[in-house]
C-alpha cells in the first residue's frame, strides 16, 4: 500500500477508485460527492436505480447513511458481527438519503469491511466509500491491480494492495429477514 496517499487524494478530491477488498477490486468514491457517485456510475456503465453498496471498518462511519432508530439489539448484533463470509447487508436508509446512492429504493446496502487496505483508506478519510466490483458492467470482476488497469486504463487510480483471496464476492441478505438476496 506504498501509494495510499496518492488514493487518499484522488478520494479527496472526488475522483473514481480502485481497491481490494475480500474477494475482488472494487471500485469506489466519496458517497457525499454527488459528483464522484454520478463518475462511478458512468464508468460502471451502471444504472441509477440498482443503488450501491456503502462500506467501512467500523459502524461509526456507516451511521450518517443508516436509520439507526430501525434497528433492534438483534439487527445490530447480525450487522456486527464479522463471519468468514463476507455479509451485505440491507439496511433501512435515512429517509434524506440521495437517490444516487439508494437507487430506487429506501434501503441502503452496507458492510462492514475490514481488508487491511478499506480500513486504511476509510480511517485516513473518515469516510465510508461507495463499492462496486471493478469492471465494466458485463465483464468480470478484476481480482488484481493488473486487471484493474487493463480494463480502466495504466492512469487509473488503484490501491496497489492484495484482497484477501476469497472466492465469491460478498453475499447480500436482507437485515430484518436474512433473506439472501445474492449468494456469496
Amino acid at each position: 500500500m506504498n501509494n495510499l496517499h496518492e488514493i487518499i487524494t484522488a478520494f479527496n478530491q472526488e475522483n473514481v477508485i480502485a481497491y481490494p477488498t475480500e474477494a475482488v477490486f472494487g471500485l469506489g468514491c466519496n458517497p457525499n460527492s454527488e459528483k464522484a457517485v454520478r463518475a462511478l456510475l458512468a464508468l460502471k456503465k451502471r444504472e441509477e436505480k440498482k443503488g450501491l453498496i456503502l462500506i467501512a471498518p467500523t459502524v461509526e462511519l456507516l451511521l450518517p447513511y443508516l436509520d439507526e432508530n430501525k434497528l433492534t439489539e438483534t439487527e445490530w448484533q447480525r450487522f456486527g458481527k464479522i463471519s468468514s463470509q463476507a455479509i451485505t447487508w440491507i439496511m433501512p436508509a435515512k429517509p434524506n438519503l440521495p437517490r444516487f446512492l439508494t437507487g430506487q429504493f429506501n434501503s441502503i446496502a452496507m458492510r462492514l469491511c475490514r481488508t487491511p487496505a478499506v480500513e486504511a483508506l476509510c480511517l485516513a478519510t473518515q469516510s465510508a466509500i461507495t463499492s462496486t466490483s471493478a469492471n465494466i458492467s458485463g465483464l468480470l470482476p478484476c481480482r488484481t491491480s493488473g486487471q484493474v488497469y487493463a480494463q480502466f486504463g495504466k492512469d487509473f487510480p488503484v490501491l496497489e494492495a492484495e484482497t484477501e483471496g476469497r472466492t465469491n464476492p460478498s453475499e447480500i441478505r436482507d437485515i430484518f429477514t436474512q433473506q439472501v438476496l445474492r449468494a456469496g
